[in-house]
C-alpha cells in the first residue's frame, strides 16, 4: 500500500489493512506513542487509537499496539491534550 507519511498501516489479526492518520507523536520514558484517526466519526465525534511503538531495534518495521492500560491510558492522552489545545481523550 502506497501510504503518505501520516499514515500509519495498522493489519489486524486476520489480515486486514487499517489506515489510520497520524495526528501526533510524543515520546515517554523511552516509548513512542502515537495519537491516530480512522477517519471515522461516532455521533459526530472522530474516534481516536493510542498506539504504543513495542518494536525491537532488530525489527524492519516499527510494531505498535492498542494501548489497554487504564493508567498509561490516562498519562498519555493527557500528554496528546496538552500537545493539541482543541483535542479531548475520552
Amino acid at each position: 500500500m502506497n501510504n503518505r507519511p501520516d499514515e500509519i498501516v495498522f493489519t489486524t489479526e486476520d489480515g486486514k489493512d487499517v489506515v489510520f492518520s497520524v495526528i501526533e507523536q510524543t515520546r515517554l520514558g523511552g516509548i513512542n506513542y502515537l495519537l491516530v484517526s480512522t477517519g471515522k466519526s461516532v455521533d459526530g465525534e472522530e474516534e481516536v487509537l493510542i498506539l504504543k511503538d513495542i518494536s525491537d531495534d532488530t525489527d524492519a518495521e516499527a510494531v505498535y499496539e492498542i494501548v489497554e492500560d487504564d493508567q498509561e491510558l490516562d498519562l498519555v492522552a493527557g500528554i496528546f491534550e496538552e500537545l493539541i489545545e482543541d483535542i479531548e481523550i475520552n
